[in-house]
């Protein structure tokens, strides 16, 4: 019943999970360019949104070497 997409992570996780420092998640997350809302006046996130955020920056970095490679 528990479905992992649907886990809320906190700050602390999501830099785990991305590999990133916590300054960093922050500073995505107050910039809006990473999905996240506010709880209590701290970061949350969705796993499931982080993995279609990741997916989505894979594809424009796959679109953009792509790009590059046709001149």
């Amino acid at each position: 019943m528990n479905d992992q997409r649907d886990e809320i992570l906190t700050i602390d996780e999501v830099a785990a999970y991305l590999k990133a420092g916590k300054r960093t998640v922050y500073r995505l997350a107050a910039s809006g360019q990473i999905p996240a809302f506010k709880l209590g006046g701290t970061w949350r996130f969705r796993r499931g949104e982080l993995d279609q955020w990741i997916a989505s920056r894979i594809g424009k970095a796959a679109d953009e070497e792509q790009e590059g490679g046709k001149e």
